[in-house]
């Protein structure tokens, strides 16, 4: 348990135990106290270097880690390939080296590569988080989803989470089968045929409850108690995946009419950048049923209690 023995990285949401995720889920709620004060500063990581190095471009969760550096006082670096010396010819393992030699404590990384993180992390010494890696994980996403469901209606064990979209090409959707499973949800993919991707092939899937795949968005939503809907990623040639774009919105976007086929009760989780109109109305997703923007509230706090957990001295009952 994190509680128990430090952890050295977060490369990916299977790391952790239910009861891993609800320590840090404790952490974030003392943090969030910092957070609605009047001063949004304490001195908790006084002293220790945060680097972001993102190959990709990104502002949710880059400013989303930096804040959270700079509110714990922290020295915050980013560095993006574009400029660095990647452009000159040094090698990616070289430069993340370089950055830690320099001072680095901690390195978040971001990288189009599947696997990444795992690569670094074998060859550094400082702890490294994975903030998205090609379209393998995200683990600090699913974290804030988890923690925005924990806080807005509790117990997340039993509930029946729909993901919708793009699943083949999202990290989002990988890290978060993995997550709600080991928390207690059902999980079910709603997609076009061709972008449902059996995330647990190879793995023991008797560790996770049932997990559904279907093309009906119907059947999908008629016992959702949270549907998560996803991006399209163009960047990755999901176009190539369904036959055009009219046809995939006409059959999966979330509207107000296809959430008729949803219980009352069912929230909204989206882990953006949203493609308005695409996967979802703009209506939906600032409708009183949406958690989106808790989602984004929310993120701050557990990537604080992340950075203190993996580079500060400081125990839960200090804070």
């Amino acid at each position: 348990m994190i509680a128990d023995n430090k952890l050295n990285n977060l490369l990916d949401i299977d790391q952790l135990s239910k009861n891993d995720i609800l320590y840090i889920f404790e952490f974030a709620e003392k943090l969030s106290s910092i957070l609605n004060g009047p001063v949004k500063k304490v001195p908790v990581l006084r002293g220790k270097t945060v680097i972001n190095y993102f190959s990709e471009p990104s502002t949710r969760t880059r400013v989303s880690f930096e804040n959270a550096g700079k509110i714990l006082s922290a020295d915050v670096i980013n560095v993006s390939s574009s400029g660095s010396s990647d452009e000159k010819g040094e090698s990616f393992i070289n430069t993340v080296q370089t950055l830690e030699s320099i001072g680095a404590d901690i390195l978040i990384i971001r990288h189009s590569d599947s696997g990444a993180p795992y690569f670094v992390s074998r060859n550094i010494q400082i702890p490294v988080i994975n903030a998205g890696d090609g379209s393998h994980a995200h683990p600090t996403q699913t974290l804030i989803d988890l923690y925005t469901i924990y806080k807005s209606i509790g117990e997340i064990e039993g509930l029946n989470l729909t993901i919708l979209g793009d699943n083949i090409h999202s990290r989002v959707s990988r890290s978060a089968v993995l997550g709600f499973s080991t928390m207690g949800a059902k999980v079910t993919f709603c997609s076009p045929t061709t972008m449902n991707a059996n995330y647990l092939s190879g793995s023991d899937v008797s560790n996770y409850p049932a997990i559904m795949y279907t093309s009906n968005l119907k059947d999908a939503l008629s016992e959702s108690d949270l549907i998560m809907t996803l991006r399209t990623q163009f960047e990755r040639k999901a176009s190539l995946v369904f036959p055009n774009i009219n046809e995939y919105t006409r059959m999966f976007k979330l509207t107000n009419e296809s959430l008729k086929y949803a219980p009352d009760k069912a929230k909204i989780l989206h882990p953006g950048p949203m493609n308005l109109g695409v996967e979802i109305d703009g209506y939906v997703s600032e409708s009183d049923r949406s958690l989106i923007n808790q989602q984004v509230m929310n993120s701050v706090a557990i990537r604080m209690a992340l950075l203190i957990i993996l580079i500060g001295d400081h125990t839960l009952d200090s804070i």
